[in-house]
């Protein structure tokens, strides 16, 4: 019922024109999401970078509907790289395949990203390919690893997710491979028989995945909010000898940004994926419809957070 109720609002236009408007929303909204403006979101890169803080920027929106607004897509993410050229922040971006153009040719696809990942190259920095939902999961794989990755070996990376039953397999590859990945546990809502549907078998996987990247694989993002998870990172660097440079940590814009900060004192790479558009209300709605238990956790973040803060 609660999914249903989210994925409606995300496809209501009046309900999304009326949030727009609404100062409290766009309060709550961007505690999430670094305004609606590239250079909103650059001015929140600036911040994190006086942190210590490195940046992955996300220009929200997923599956376009034509050629026409997947090649506006590519166009915004060549501008996006300039711009982060130009002001020497210490940023990177991220990129759904959807978004460029997946659903509606492979060949378009294609084109666009090497095109980002041209000047990616160019400007000696990187592209992180977005995992979606596990119908997507195949194909981004294949066309990473037959299509992308070879020609740009340093300049490209993928997305695994903990939640999936293959993913330890496709750990064993990318290690093989040598390519970076960013490790999530996974926030689509997924049918039991492509995913974990316990969470106690996801975190456990996680884990698993989370060992053999740090001590095999190259520079990956372990991305998680667990505080479980990430106590278990640092024990196994120390117990393993291995060095903070050889991985990061990565998490989301706004969520426990006490946490970012102290494993930076600690001494730990971190990177902060940065959402920004006009589809901030969509981003939101569809991120709590994947998984209801997100507004729990999104909450739960925040009073935790505030709770640190007082003591």
């Amino acid at each position: 019922m609660l999914r249903r109720t989210f994925l409606y609002l995300s496809n209501q236009p009046h309900i999304f024109r009326f949030v727009r408007r609404n100062g409290m929303a766009k309060r709550f909204a961007s505690r999430f999401v670094a305004g609606e403006t590239l250079d909103t979101a650059l001015d929140a890169v600036r911040q994190l970078n006086a942190k210590k803080i490195r940046a992955s920027l996300d220009l929200l929106g997923e599956s376009v509907r034509n050629e026409v607004e997947a090649r506006s897509a590519g166009s915004d993410y060549l501008h996006m790289l300039d711009r982060i050229h130009e002001t020497g922040l210490d940023a990177n971006v991220s990129v759904k395949l959807t978004q460029m153009g997946l659903d509606i040719s492979e060949e378009l696809c294609v084109e666009i990203v090497h095109q980002i990942l041209d000047r990616a190259h160019e400007y000696g920095t990187f592209v992180r390919l977005d995992m979606e939902s596990s119908e997507y999961t195949e194909r981004t794989l294949r066309l990473f690893e037959d299509r992308l990755y070879p020609n740009y070996p340093e300049n490209v990376g993928i997305v695994l997710q903990s939640y999936l039953y293959r993913t330890q397999a496709d750990v064993e590859r990318a290690v093989q491979l040598k390519c970076r990945v960013r490790l999530c546990k996974g926030a689509y809502n997924e049918p039991a028989t492509v995913a974990f549907p316990e969470k106690r078998d996801v975190d456990a996987n996680y884990v698993r995945c989370m060992h053999q990247l740090i001590a095999q694989g190259h520079y990956p993002g372990i991305a998680t909010h667990d505080p479980a998870i990430i106590g278990d990172v640092k024990r196994f660097v120390r117990s393993e000898s291995i060095p903070v440079e050889r991985f990061e940590f990565q998490m989301l814009y706004g969520i426990r940004r006490d946490v970012q900060e102290q494993l930076v004192r600690e001494g730990f790479n971190m990177r902060v994926y940065v959402p920004f558009g006009t589809q901030w209300y969509p981003y939101l709605m569809r991120r709590l419809a994947e998984r209801p238990a997100n507004v729990a956790f999104i909450t739960g973040n925040m009073v935790r957070e505030l709770m640190a803060g007082r003591h």
